[in-house]
């Protein structure tokens, strides 16, 4: 069977279709589709309060898309959440709602706790015993979850994230708020390594020295300053970036680096899970349950 995720992010709208696989007693998710466009948002909701009739039109045709994709790929079940952008947009309501009228999508508008709690059901599958901090940057939010011992024991959702700051639209104090929470709930007596999430930083770990799903600190920084020496132009013509990446890379890496640095993290484990797979495995587990009432 083949299940889906669509998230609508301030930046991006991602569509993933994924087979479930079974092997023994264990379940995987095999991605057999994944769709990433640029909405940008954000860049409205931040600067406007809400959503312009003209990123309501391309949200419309970009979710028809994904209906025909799924359609076609025979998906049995699927769940639509949004984030920072539309959850902040005046009108986010508006739009999703007319948006289910057109195409039939359910777009879910889920809170920062929600979105944290999405991602830490998979990403917590990468971890050990020791004490982890989870960075996952977005277009209009950061969230920060704390593990130990492979259990989540702290989170907080901080307005900042990178179109928001390429936008100058973070919120007064933000990162303040993130620096002192980080320093109040970090244990300074156990090692701590950062787990990062979230395409940038993706693909600023594509870029540099690693060991396995590893780099270190001084690695990011070095990709970071690689990166903003070159203008907008050449980020994208001479190191291939996609625009909407090149513009927003740079503030999104000093989001991490900063929270590393405060957290005293020379380490950073980049796993390739987001927000997509968090959906994806809820989007099972709902499927299983509702095979199980129909028994």
């Amino acid at each position: 069977m083949k299940i889906a995720a669509i998230d609508i992010g301030s930046n991006a709208a991602r569509l993933q279709i994924s087979t479930v696989l079974h092997v023994d007693d264990v379940i995987s998710f095999k991605k057999v589709e994944y769709v990433r466009f640029p909405l940008r948002l954000g860049h409205d909701v931040f600067n406007f309060g809400e959503i312009t009739p003209e990123s309501e039109v391309r949200t419309n045709k970009l979710m028809q898309v994904y209906k025909l994709l799924m359609e076609l790929h025979e998906v049995e079940d699927y769940m639509a959440c949004a984030t920072s952008a539309m959850r902040e947009a005046a009108n986010g309501q508006k739009v999703a709602t007319r948006i289910k009228e057109l195409t039939g999508i359910d777009i879910h508008i889920i809170d920062g706790q929600k979105e944290a709690e999405l991602i830490n059901n998979v990403v917590v599958q990468a971890l050990d015993e020791r004490q982890f901090l989870h960075i996952d940057v977005g277009g209009g939010s950061t969230e920060l979850n704390l593990y130990l011992n492979r259990q989540k024991v702290n989170s907080k959702s901080f307005k900042i994230g990178s179109v928001r700051l390429l936008e100058g639209k973070e919120t007064k104090g933000a990162w303040n708020k993130m620096r002192e929470w980080v320093e109040e709930n970090v244990q300074r007596s156990q090692e701590l390594v950062a787990v990062g999430t979230g395409g940038n930083i993706n693909k600023i770990f594509n870029l540099v020295s690693k060991v396995d799903d590893t780099t270190s600190l001084a690695e990011i920084e070095r990709m970071r300053n690689y990166i903003s020496g070159y203008s907008l132009e050449d980020r994208i013509n001479k190191l291939r970036l996609n625009a909407d990446r090149a513009d927003v890379i740079v503030p999104a890496a000093d989001i991490y680096i900063s929270v590393m640095k405060w957290a005293g993290a020379d380490t950073i484990i980049v796993p390739d899970l987001g927000l997509k797979d968090g959906i994806i495995q809820l989007v099972y587990e709902r499927w299983i349950k509702k095979q199980q009432k129909k028994k």
